[in-house]
Order: C-alpha cells, then sequence, then structure tokens
C-alpha cells in the first residue's frame, strides 16, 4: 500500500479534503469504474508510492494542484536513473499515473489532468514460451502423487492447463464454482467478469480425489471454505506456491525452459490454435476483452505451420 506518509504531504496544499477518503476513493474508482483487478491496482499503487516520494524529496512545496507534465517528465527520467525498468514496466507506470491524474478530474480537484500528453512507449510484443503436450506430460508425470500435497498439485496443474486459467484465478477458485457433473468452472476473472470454461476430464478427476480424501485435514477457517486449493494452514494456495511446485517439477524433468503457471496458459491457448480451435472460442475462455490480445497466439500458430511445412513439405526439404 502507498504510505499515508507520502499520500498526506503530496496533497497538503488540498484544504480540508480527508486524505484516508481520497485515497480510499482512487482504490474504488480503479475498481468499479476501470474495472481493474487487484493485482493492478497494487502495482498502480506501488508506483504512486515512488511518485509521492519524488515530488517531495524534489519538489517539498508542490501542491496536486500546480504538478504538471514537467514534473511527471521529471519522474519518469528519476525512475530510469534509479531502476531498470523494461518498456511494459514504463508503460504501466505511465497508465497508473493517467488513471490516478484522470480519478483527480473526475473529482473535480483538477481541471485538466497533466499526464494527457505524457507519451507511452512502445512495447513489443513478446511470443510466450510454451510446452508441447509431452513436455506436460513428463511435469504431470513427475509428481509425487503419494501424499496429499502430490494429488492437490496435480488437480492444480491439470485445471491450468486444460482451462487456461491465471494463476490468481486458480488461486480464487470455490468449489461452489466447480461443476462435475458439467464438466465447467465459474471464473471470476479480471474486473470481476464471469466466464463459463470447460475442464478436462483428467482434471476434474484429480480434483474430485483431492476435494473428498484430502482438502479437509487442514481444515479451513469459516472465511476459506468455499477456496478449492488450501495450503497446510488451511487458507487459500498463494500464487509462490504454485510458482514454486511448477519451479520445482521443471527441475526434475530437465525441461530447459523458464517456465511460471502462466506458461500452461499459453500451452492451453496454442494447442487450441494448433488444432483448429476458432479464435473467438480461445478469446472468451481466457477471458480476453479484445481480440487483439489473443491473436498473439496466431504468431505461435504461424511458427508451428512453418515447422510442419519444414518437417513434411518436399519443397522445404534439402
Amino acid at each position: 500500500m502507498v504510505k499515508a506518509h507520502y499520500l498526506r504531504l503530496f496533497l497538503k496544499n488540498m484544504g480540508n479534503y480527508n486524505t484516508h477518503s481520497y485515497f480510499k476513493g482512487f482504490v474504488s474508482y480503479l475498481k468499479a469504474e476501470k474495472n481493474q483487478s487487484k493485482n493492478t491496482i497494487q502495482a498502480y499503487l506501488n508506483d504512486l508510492e515512488k511518485l509521492f516520494v519524488y515530488l517531495e524529496q524534489d519538489y517539498p512545496q508542490l501542491s496536486i494542484a500546480k504538478t504538471d507534465k514537467t514534473h511527471l517528465e521529471g519522474f519518469l527520467v528519476y525512475l530510469n536513473e534509479h531502476y531498470t525498468l523494461s518498456a511494459a514496466t514504463q508503460a504501466r507506470i505511465i497508465s497508473g499515473i493517467k488513471s490516478f491524474f484522470n480519478y483527480l478530474v473526475y473529482e473535480n480537484e483538477i481541471q485538466q489532468s497533466p499526464a494527457d500528453l505524457i507519451e507511452t512507449p512502445k512495447t513489443k510484443r513478446k511470443l510466450p514460451d510454451t510446452l508441447s503436450f509431452e513436455e506436460i506430460e513428463k511435469m504431470l508425470n513427475a509428481i509425487d502423487m503419494s501424499n496429499e500435497s502430490g494429488t492437490r498439485n496435480r488437480a492444480m496443474l491439470e485445471i491450468l492447463y486444460s482451462s487456461g486459467l491465471r494463476v490468481s484465478e486458480l488461486c480464487e477458485l470455490k468449489i461452489s464454482n466447480v461443476f462435475f457433473e458439467l464438466n465447467l468452472l465459474k471464473i471470476i476473472g479480471k474486473g470481476n467478469k464471469e466466464r463459463l470454461v470447460p475442464v478436462g476430464k483428467s482434471a476434474l478427476k484429480y480434483a474430485d480425489i483431492y476435494l473428498k480424501n484430502y482438502r479437509n485435514k487442514h481444515a479451513p477457517t469459516p472465511l476459506n471454505s468455499d477456496f478449492f486449493f488450501l495450503n497446510t494452514k488451511g487458507t487459500p494456495i498463494s500464487r509462490i506456491s504454485i510458482f514454486n511446485c511448477i519451479k520445482s517439477l521443471t527441475a526434475a524433468t530437465g525441461i530447459q525452459k523458464i517456465i511460471s503457471p502462466h506458461t500452461f496458459r499459453h500451452s492451453f491457448a496454442t494447442h487450441l490454435l494448433e488444432n483448429g480451435a476458432d479464435l473467438r472460442a480461445i478469446q472468451e475462455m481466457l477471458g480476453h476483452s479484445s481480440i487483439t490480445t489473443t491473436e498473439i497466439y496466431t504468431h505461435l500458430d504461424k511458427n508451428f505451420l512453418r515447422r510442419t511445412l519444414e518437417d513434411f513439405h518436399p519443397a522445404f526439404k534439402n
């Protein structure tokens, strides 16, 4: 969270406005008006903290109403001098700053956003790493199924691959949203948008084994009673726990790729496209708000098609 100290200093010339309410208002604005996920909101708040620190240090008498493009450009220079930032990270920081000042305009605290003329760096669309079906099978088969954590991990990774979930969606999956008889999951995605996603029979098999035989060995608190995947403390599984599980399996199987939970999501979409699935259907299952985001997988598919030609077409053979 942004330290209230910096927010108070930066907003010191805002009159009698309640700083705590003001801060809460920005968070509410991001949730309600912009439909931002909690991870994006937290990233924006962390970036704003850096902005407040910079402005207090370099412009201690500056009021928010007097902040202009020059101050914000100075902040971006400051960031590049003190941090190693990718174009994507810079773009996110600028997006957060723009949202903050747009909120101030929305609340009639300022007349015009000084961030409007700040240019966002162009980011290259990086093709994500994917796993072959054989590599996924190799990782799944390397899981030690003799204990409860192994059964849970098998169920989690099967669901990640067969349904293409984000890791945050897997962590927040509820028992009441798993429809075993319909082979469907109800997922609450970014911006609290709901979607129904098919899930594979193998994934449901291991999920059912975990649910019936292992999950309740570590009694969940009433607050966590509906979360599907739990840790040994009876609280929802964390993103870092899933990442560590995958990291261990990558090492155990000797797969020479950088693999994360998102790799399973990329592999899900890529394998669907390679086997002829409609791009719009993939968009719906992934929960992308724009087809443009999903279209990254058409680049992967073109690479697959070229490899196929090189392997099997006489004109491509030496």
